[in-house]
């Protein structure tokens, strides 16, 4: 079966390296997003799944867009069965989803109709959810709302963030391609609809929603930070400078400390919130590399009393 993939993160690399395993399927082009130049070297930056079509030498195509006349007729050219969609960063148009035979897959990181939309993952985390999956659907013109082929289940556990849940979803999103590509043809026929008024969405995750207000409680600060410290950073404010959290603990409880009041105690250093309190695990003060709490407490000479943010948070 002759197959085009397109994708583009780090997260669409293990399922590009599935299908190319799989006997049934021949991959005869990789579309992904255009290079970018990096902001901070100046350099042209490639993506993950470009960087895996190079090393396997498969035939590379990054138009800037795919509602391009030339760009669809290259598609064709090119004469797919079925485009295998992974976080590709482009919405199809109905022109492109009409050139396979079988059409268009997609897998999405979440139990769909909940989360559909840009950010199911840090969704996921921010609220605290126990379990999620992926979905592989066939692939119409609305966001999310085709119908599914396919669901597998993991659960999370409490101490994941987003980069393990990343990792672990692509991976599930590989094998379940695998079982999908395995008779590609019953399995999309055999799709069934979405529950479309059960359906949640997820929009693009903003700047300052990674602000951390320490009047909340700790196990939503906790999920804020395993949903958003690496990007778009989860943030406070110590000694009127800016302090990144990239990782906390759930603890028991310091009845006496005050939202965004500090304990240090040895190498170890918590903060009080609007209920229970956390423990600072990882930080990065401003203009400065990450750091464990024991090196922030040592080099800053962290005290019992210090607070962390604005009397407003």
């Amino acid at each position: 079966m002759r197959v085009v993939f397109m994708g583009t993160p780090q997260f669409a690399v293990p399922c590009l390296e599935s299908v190319l395993t799989h006997p049934k399927a021949e991959i005869v082009g990789v579309y992904t997003q255009p290079d970018r130049v990096n902001r901070r070297g100046k350099k042209m930056s490639f993506s993950p799944v470009k960087e895996c079509a190079r090393t396997h030498g498969l035939s590379l195509y990054q138009p800037a867009t795919l509602r391009d006349v030339d760009a669809q007729k290259k598609l064709q050219e090119l004469a797919p069965e079925l485009l295998i969609v992974v976080a590709y960063g482009q919405i199809l148009p109905a022109e492109v989803l009409e050139i396979p035979r079988l059409g268009a897959i997609n897998v999405h990181a979440s139990l769909l109709p909940k989360y559909r939309g840009a950010a199911p993952m840090q969704y996921s985390l921010l609220n605290g959810d126990k379990t999620t999956g992926v979905t592989i659907m066939h692939l119409d013109e609305g966001m999310d709302t085709g119908d599914i082929i396919l669901q597998r289940r993991i659960d999370i556990p409490i101490d994941w963030d987003f980069n393990q849940l990343s990792a672990h979803l692509s991976l599930l999103g590989a094998e379940s391609l695998q079982e999908v590509l395995a008779d590609a043809d019953t399995a999309i026929g055999d799709a069934t609809p979405q529950a479309h008024d059960r359906a949640t969405y997820t929009g693009k995750i903003a700047k300052e929603q990674g602000r951390i207000h320490w009047n909340k409680n700790a196990r939503t600060i906790h999920n804020l930070v395993r949903a958003l410290h690496t990007n778009p950073g989860t943030y406070t404010f110590f000694r009127e400078k800016r302090l990144k959290i990239h990782q906390t603990a759930l603890t028991k409880a310091h009845a006496m400390l005050l939202p965004g009041e500090l304990l240090v105690d040895g190498t170890d250093v918590f903060v009080g919130t609007g209920e229970g309190s956390l423990q600072l695990l990882q930080m990065q003060p401003e203009s400065k590399r990450n750091m464990q709490a024991a090196e922030f407490i040592n080099g800053y000479q962290i005290k019992s009393g210090e607070t962390l943010g604005e009397q407003t948070d």
